[in-house]
């Protein structure tokens, strides 16, 4: 036997407001039709019924209008007081005053508090005047119960409401107040990076750029031929600083978030494929290399996560090629489809090479990273007489929002 799972009503607040005029209704309906009332007043039953409506009616605008349902529900109740009242129309009326306290403005309590013990006390003096002190005592207990009971719930009610929302909004300025901190410790420690990178590498590349373009004037003095080994190897020295200063410059203008990039700071993409693939040909004789492109697909469409992981994998993967690869051919394969990016780069192997060197791997770990990140994978290693790199880039919405993630 499977077991009964109660799931709990979520009402809106206008249907709780109906669910209580219309259960005030049925239940004064019900003592109607039972006779459930004093038949020795001689009051006429439609008069009750009367009551019965309009008490129900108020209970409608019970929380969109506090003061006036309590202040035409008092009438009613007093009139019927006189007149004949239903038990129904007095427990209506009471939740009326629990709803003028509890969503009334903040002097509604206290104003309610001492009409009722005004009410209660006027009462008792007319009871005692005419009866006897006991009458009179039952009579304040009555009328306490029907005028000050509900307004002292309803006041407890919102004072653990209003400290629920103080706490509520202590809570959300507290993870505010976090949130700025972390904001202001990322932001202090991205200007501390962009300071060292300004003040340390930048510098270096600058110097090193000021050097090459002095000694390619000294090699125009010397009247040196621009197919002399030294004179390409200054120009090769001289581009790649620049570039890397470009690149160092941009870098600084990310760390600092309140810098707006100028249009030549922007992230590289495939389209300037042609210009790496020409410094890598420029620089490869002095290395013995030879470099041979194979490019399949249409890749000005990518997103530009993608596009920047494809093209920043291929850099890598070329001044690796450069600086560890022994004399031959360099072959370069990209493609590209709807649904991802492949590239594979093979270069002559050349064991132990590059292992002394500082930072050795690291463009490694970085390639694999930019491609995981993405949701693709990476591999590079050893095979036979090559190295050999593969990268595979997925493009979609996922590369996307992992790009963005990033």
């Amino acid at each position: 036997m499977l077991p009964l799972r109660l799931t709990p009503l979520h009402l809106t607040p206008r249907q709780v407001d109906l669910a209580i005029a219309a259960s005030g209704l049925c239940g004064g309906l019900l003592m109607l039709a039972g006779h459930a009332y004093n038949e020795g007043e001689h009051v006429s039953p439609w008069l009750r019924l009367a009551s019965l409506l309009a008490m129900a009616v108020l209970e409608l605008f019970r929380r969109r209008r506090p003061i006036l349902t309590v202040t035409l529900g008092g009438l009613i109740f007093l009139a019927g007081t006189f007149g004949g009242i239903l038990t129904a129309t007095v427990i209506m009326y009471t939740d009326l005053l629990y709803a003028g306290t509890l969503y009334g403005p903040r002097r509604t309590p206290l104003v309610l508090q001492l009409t009722g013990a005004g009410m209660t006390l006027a009462i008792a003096g007319v009871i005692a005047s005419h009866t006897t002190i006991g009458n009179a005592l039952g009579a304040v207990v009555w009328a306490a119960l029907i005028f000050l009971a509900p307004v002292w719930t309803a006041v407890l009610v919102r004072r653990h409401r209003d400290q629920a929302e103080t706490e509520r909004l202590r809570a959300e300025q507290t993870t505010l107040l976090a949130e700025l901190d972390r904001r202001g410790a990322v932001a202090a420690e991205r200007a501390r990076m962009a300071r060292e990178l300004h003040d340390v590498v930048a510098n270096h590349l600058s110097a090193i750029a000021i050097h090459a373009t002095g000694a390619q004037s000294l090699a125009r003095r010397q009247q040196r031929p621009q197919e002399d080994p030294l004179v390409a190897a200054l120009a090769v020295i001289r581009e790649n600083s620049v570039q890397g200063l470009a690149e160092m410059r941009r870098m600084i203008g990310l760390l600092r978030a309140d810098q707006e990039l100028p249009a030549d700071h922007r992230a590289p993409r495939l389209d300037a494929l042609d210009s790496l693939l020409a410094q890598a040909r420029a620089a490869g004789p002095a290395a013995g290399l030879d470099f041979e492109t194979s490019l399949d697909g249409d890749h000005g469409e990518l997103p530009a996560p993608v596009d920047l992981a494809a093209y920043r994998i291929v850099q890598e993967s070329l001044t690796n090629a450069l600086k560890h690869a022994g004399r031959g051919t360099v072959r370069l394969r990209l493609s590209s489809c709807p649904e991802r990016v492949e590239i594979a780069v093979d270069s002559p192997y050349r064991p132990d090479a590059g292992r002394t060197l500082p930072g050795a791997r690291a463009g490694l770990v970085g390639m694999g990273e930019r491609a995981q990140l993405l949701g693709g994978s990476f591999e590079a290693g050893p095979v036979g007489e090559l190295w050999r790199v593969r990268a595979v880039l997925p493009v979609g919405p996922a590369a996307v929002d992992e790009g963005e993630r990033r």
